[in-house]
Order: C-alpha cells, then structure tokens, then sequence
C-alpha cells in the first residue's frame, strides 16, 4: 500500500510539473530580439493595450516604452527598411522598444520607440486589421532644444495626433507655443488638422486666407462674412459642381475657434456637402439668396474648439469688405 501511494504521489507531481511547464511555454513572450523570422500574432502581442487619450513629454519619452527589444530585423519583416531608414541611421547601432496599441474601426496603431545615439524618436506605425503595413511617422522626439522648448505628444480618441512645443517668454512672462495635429487618412497619409501658434506676435489676430488667391468665377464663389473674424471663402472649383472653401470663425469671445478648408461637392443647385474619405467631419452648405448656412453633420472636433461647432449663417459680402 506504501509503495501505491508513493507512485501515486509521483504521477500527481508528474501531472503537476507538466502543467506547470505547459503554462510557462504558454505565456513566455517570443524573443523578437534575433533574426529569426517573427509570426506576425506574436510581434503584434508585445505591443500592449493603449486606452486613449494619451500624453507624454520629451522629457519622460521612456517611460511608457517596454524593457523588450524588437531587433532591426523583426521590425523589418513588418515595417519596410525604407520607412525606418527616414527616421535613423539604419547603418548604426539602434535600439526598438514598444509602446503599445490601439484601434479604430478599420486600423491598428503601435506605438514605439527607437533610440540611438542617445536619442529616442517615438513612431506611430499604422495597419489595416489583416495586420497589413500602410503608413509610419515620427512624432516626438527628446533630442535636446537648444531653444528651451518643451516638447509634448498628445493622443486623443479619434484619433489626433498632437505635437506641443511651449516655452516661458523671459520679457513678456507669456508662454509661448505651436501646436501641430495629424490624423491618418484613407489615402493612406497623416495630414495636418491643426497648426496653430502664437509665437510671432506680429500675426496675432491676423488670419491667413489659403485660398484668397483662387479664382472666383463661378456663381456661388465670393466672401461669406458675419465679421472679420467669422466668414467662409469660396473658390471655383475643378468644375461648376465642385468649389474650394476656408471656414474662420470665432465665438465665445474669441475663446472657442474653428478652421477647415476643403472641397464642397454641390448635390444641387442649392446645397453642397463637405465629405472626405477617412475625416469623420460632414458640413452640409445650404446657399439662400446671398446668405449661405452651415450645418455640422459629422464629428469635427479636430477643427475647432469643443463647445462651438461649424453652425452659422453668412451673408455675401464684396471682396473689398472683408
């Protein structure tokens, strides 16, 4: 009976030990460190879940990243050579670490660091959900500003990339800043949503027209104003259904402000829509006499403040008016 219970106690130990081992095998992370092909599952599982929004500084650009390293020939099965070769110095000893993930309807996010140098860049990289390459971009970076700058990344869930530069005016006690915003598109590129600054004083108050220049031919073009600080300019388009268009507004007393510019596409002979493959942003345009009314229909937060949005009417105005 002793000797049952001692081989019974060996099989429990047995059973046990091989659990154990399975359950080791099961959670250990893949070494993405060689040069040993990566299954694509496994390089996207060491990136971890991100919940939005997110926010880091240059200053503490590493705290977020993982203690594990992606060799140069991991990230390259799944980040063309020619994409990093933008951002370093291929050719010289560099260091990837990942920051994690986060999705959308229809794409896949990693964020990660490479360091060299002393350097660290942090890159966004983006996939489709079949955990296809599309695009990368370089984002922030803590390579020392010999101008004083702070450097600042925020995130935020549609998502919009912001980059933040601040820095104490010594003379005026002001802080002054430029703030730059991309989101990625469905033409497959980051294109820039915000770019705002009051770094030269000069320019303070001043709005710059983009399309001022464009010409004005066709019947519904010209300069829609409440004010100089509210109107939208429309242009003549690639043809007589389609019309360039600059909105400006700014309400609350100058504390919430709005900016697009895009292409309107005329339903009819009365209403337009603005409408862009990837932007979550929908403007309706209903044109009435010489009055012209806006209605926001998408989300376009990434163009003006939080609590005013692209609802306005604006009467035609003379060039000279405006």
């Amino acid at each position: 009976m002793k000797r049952n219970n001692t081989i019974q106690g060996l099989h429990y130990f047995l059973l046990i030990l091989t659990v154990v081992s399975f359950l080791s095998c099961k959670h250990k992370k893949t070494d993405l460190s060689g040069d040993a092909p990566v299954k694509v599952n496994d390089f996207m599982a060491v990136f971890t879940p991100i919940v939005l929004p997110y926010a880091v500084a240059d200053t503490n650009i590493s705290v977020p990243a993982d203690t594990i390293s992606i060799g140069h020939a991991v990230m390259s099965q799944f980040i063309p050579d020619s994409v990093l070769e933008e951002i370093i110095d291929t050719k010289k000893a560099f260091t990837i670490h990942p920051v994690g993930r986060f999705e959308k309807e229809k794409e896949v996010y990693l964020l990660f660091n490479v360091v060299q140098k002393g350097v660290t860049e942090q890159v966004v990289a983006v996939f489709d959900k079949q955990n296809k390459y599309h695009s990368a971009k370089a984002i922030l970076s803590n390579e020392p500003d010999e101008d004083g700058y702070t450097h600042t990344l925020s995130i935020n869930k549609e998502p919009t990339f912001t980059v933040s530069k601040e820095r104490l005016n010594t003379q005026t006690k002001l802080v002054q800043f430029t703030k730059v915003g991309w989101v990625y598109n469905s033409a497959g590129v980051f294109m820039v949503v915000v770019n705002d600054t009051n770094e030269d004083p000069k320019k303070v108050g001043v709005i710059l027209n983009p399309i001022d220049t464009l010409p004005r031919k066709n019947r519904l073009s010209g300069e829609y104003i409440t004010n100089k600080q509210n109107f939208i300019s429309i242009r003549d388009g690639k043809d007589a259904n389609n019309y360039e268009f600059f909105i400006h507004f700014e309400k609350k007393e100058g504390t919430c402000t709005g900016e697009l510019k895009g292409t309107m596409k005329m339903a009819n002979e009365n209403t337009g829509i603005y409408s862009q493959a990837g932007d979550p942003c929908i403007i309706d345009f209903n044109f009435d006499g010489n009055n012209i009314t806006l209605k926001e229909q998408g989300s376009c937060g990434n163009r003006r403040g939080m609590e005013c949005y692209f609802n306005d009417t604006f009467t035609k105005k003379k060039k000279s008016t405006l």
